[in-house]
């Protein structure tokens, strides 16, 4: 039987280089590889469903699955995770010191429903009592003006969505005050050029997240991989297959990492640092599985349906292709 000769779309993640070098296999799978950033691979995958498997925004994602319209099946394997205290970026001259403070700004966001937000807004709700309808929205590109939202929204009447002026960027507008903070993945490069006025709403936004998830044990997910719906009909063994590569991907990667012999990566103390995320979080920090990671989803679906971003309350197995629900064991 020949291999499917199948695209995808990945980010260019040391967990993913074993497959993209070759190192590991998808069972029956010829695959092409596109590593690209997150903002092409959504557009395409959401916009014209260009690739056969893909890393796909949850929070996107999830809309299109509440309402039916998903051209991809889920694969419990998140490329991206990230504690989102480090999103929130907050003019130092406009009275914001805590994150109560932000209540009655203006902040910019990229679009309204991406992960990263949706994340941001759980916490500042619940730690800090700040609301979606407590602050003025405005939408518009970081650096590119005329970026529109992937997919349709439908909010509540109470949230107060603008777009950004046509000649303007977020970056911008954070940079001569016209917006008060910005939420988002990405830093505005306001932010990384060192403007005097611009810095991170948490003083320490890695303990202000170490408390967090201490609290919630809650390391959220941002992305889960796709397999195109027609082919995981047509092809029932393929997400399964799939799922099993990218774990052994992850695994690989992960030994790469632990040997400190000849450090892998560019950057010092690397044992410490893979050690202090080993206590926080556990040996396997970086869970992929759906059993693992359903306490996550399913706060992350109980948020986005409250928010208004799916037209009902998804249950975690929704996201995936049953095979993909459980695993052998040997």
């Amino acid at each position: 039987m020949s291999k499917l000769n199948l695209s995808v779309a990945v980010g260019n993640y040391d967990r993913m280089r074993p497959l993209v070098d070759g190192e590991v296999q998808i069972d029956g799978v010829d695959p092409v590889f596109m590593l690209q950033d997150p903002e092409e691979i959504f557009f395409r995958a959401f916009r014209h469903a260009d690739y056969d498997i893909c890393e796909l925004s949850l929070s996107s994602y999830s809309v299109k699955t509440a309402a039916g319209t998903s051209p991809y099946i889920g694969v419990p394997v998140f490329p991206s995770r990230a504690f989102r205290h480090t999103s929130i970026y907050v003019r130092n001259d406009c009275g914001i010191e805590t994150p109560s403070d932000l209540k009655g700004k203006r902040i910019g966001v990229p679009e309204y429903q991406l992960t990263a937000n949706v994340w941001v807004r759980l916490f500042l709700e619940e730690d800090h009592g700040l609301k979606a309808s407590d602050v003025t929205w405005v939408r518009g590109g970081y650096e590119e003006t005329g970026r529109q939202e992937k997919i349709k929204l439908n909010l509540p009447s109470d949230v107060r969505l603008e777009d950004a002026p046509d000649r303007e960027t977020i970056s911008s507008l954070l940079a001569t005050g016209e917006i008060d903070a910005v939420i988002g993945p990405r830093a505005p490069s306001c932010f990384t050029n060192g403007h005097p006025n611009v810095r991170y709403l948490y003083n320490d936004p890695q303990k202000a997240a170490v408390d967090w998830y201490s609290r919630t044990k809650l390391f959220p997910i941002m992305h889960l991989l796709g397999v195109r719906r027609s082919l995981a009909e047509q092809h029932p063994w393929l997400p399964g297959a799939v799922a099993k590569a990218f774990e052994k991907s992850k695994a690989l990667a992960l030994a790469k990492l632990s040997d400190t012999s000849a450090t892998k990566v560019t950057l010092p103390f690397v044992e410490e640092q893979l050690r202090a995320a080993r206590l926080l979080l556990g040996q396997d920090f970086w869970s992929y599985g759906f059993e693992a990671n359903r306490h996550v989803l399913s706060r992350f679906l109980t948020r986005h349906h409250a928010e208004g971003l799916s037209d009902r309350r998804l249950e975690p197995e929704e996201l995936f292709h049953p095979a993909t629900l459980e695993t052998f064991k040997i």
